[in-house]
């Protein structure tokens, strides 16, 4: 990498993290005063959770006696660094993402793990019972969930890979050629079953109700998080922002890549600021009926009835979204007979 190419890199990711900090935060606003409204409540203003983190960040962060003060501190850093990482693989607004290479979306795969092990390894520092038992259901989550999830991944990919010749897991090359332009009917069909079983994944990805059983604050006290305060917190708080955007901005940039800038004569400066705006409009679509609406809407599930959920149900309807990807590229093969 030549100096000028890693300090592109360096203030790219700058800039990326900063962006996606303050959009995480109001997208957080958002979600809060959306669901106060359906709730026949007022609601915190927009600005409430900037006022939270900026609260945390001037308070001292609490260490437990008994925690693992190394890894209880390291756990929010590395949780809120690899979610901004998971930006820098996401395309933007149509535009190419500042990191890619051969298979980043296997690469993004593995990167969402990251910020739920760095929980999981902050639950089980601090030496907590509520953190332990928060830190053993997170990890039964993420196992529930990260089957159905790659098969969903593996099933565009492999569309992908019958309809054009190119990197196919590369999530640039994905996002420049829309899936949907490639199907028939069945295809059409499959590919919705694998959306909603992305949607129904996200809630879990995001520890947000009804799959929020590794903090459940009525049970377990908030659970990973009940031993964490100040800066650390403020860290955790931050993190769970930014990948709330990031995996909105994932399922637009693989469901939804489209830009609207090419049926108005634009020039570069005004196109770029339309697709943008539409890009933020699709991204926050994807928050309100993946968390907002869920999370109103459905009471939290027990662990078994949310392992259940992900095995049977979400893997099922991927692996049918799969199988119907498969007929839709025979019948189109025979058709092209």
């Amino acid at each position: 990498m030549t100096g000028e190419l890693f300090f592109k890199v360096v203030m790219g990711t700058i800039g990326m993290a900063i962006f996606a900090i303050l959009l995480g935060l109001s997208f957080k606003g958002i979600d809060r005063k959306i669901a106060a409204h359906m709730q026949s409540r007022v609601g915190p203003p927009l600005r409430q959770p900037f006022w939270d983190v900026g609260k945390l960040l001037i308070k001292d962060s609490v260490v437990p006696k008994n925690a693992v003060s190394w890894l209880f501190n390291f756990a929010p850093v590395i949780c809120l660094a690899s979610s901004i990482t998971l930006l820098l693989y996401i395309p933007i607004a149509g535009y190419g993402p500042l990191l890619q290479g051969h298979g980043d979306l296997i690469l993004i795969l593995y990167l969402l793990t990251i910020p739920a092990l760095s929980m999981v390894a902050g639950g089980f520092a601090s030496g907590s019972p509520y953190a332990t038992v928060g830190a053993q259901r997170e990890m039964v989550t993420m196992m529930s969930y990260e089957f159905p999830l790659a098969v969903a991944a593996i099933s565009i990919a492999w569309k992908m890979s019958d309809a054009f010749k190119g990197d196919v897991f590369t999530l640039s090359f994905i996002s420049s050629h829309p899936i949907w332009n490639n199907v028939g009917l069945l295809g059409i069909i499959g590919l919705l079953f694998l959306l909603l079983a992305v949607v129904i994944i996200l809630p879990a990805e995001l520890s947000k109700i009804p799959f929020d059983v590794a903090e459940a604050e009525t049970e377990i006290a908030g659970g990973l998080l009940v031993e964490y305060s100040g800066r650390n917190l403020a860290l955790f708080y931050l993190a769970d922002g930014v990948k709330t955007f990031a995996l909105s901005s994932l399922v637009v940039a693989i469901f939804f890549p489209y830009n609207i800038s090419q049926f108005f004569a634009l020039g570069s400066i005004p196109a770029f600021i339309i697709d943008f705006l539409f890009f933020l409009l699709k991204v926050s679509l994807v928050m309100l009926f993946a968390v907002t609406l869920v999370r109103v809407g459905v009471a939290r599930l027990r662990i078994t009835q949310v392992v259940s959920t992900y095995w049977i149900a979400v893997t099922l309807m991927a692996l049918l979204g799969l199988v119907l990807l498969m007929w839709d590229s025979q019948i189109l093969t025979i058709r092209w007979w």
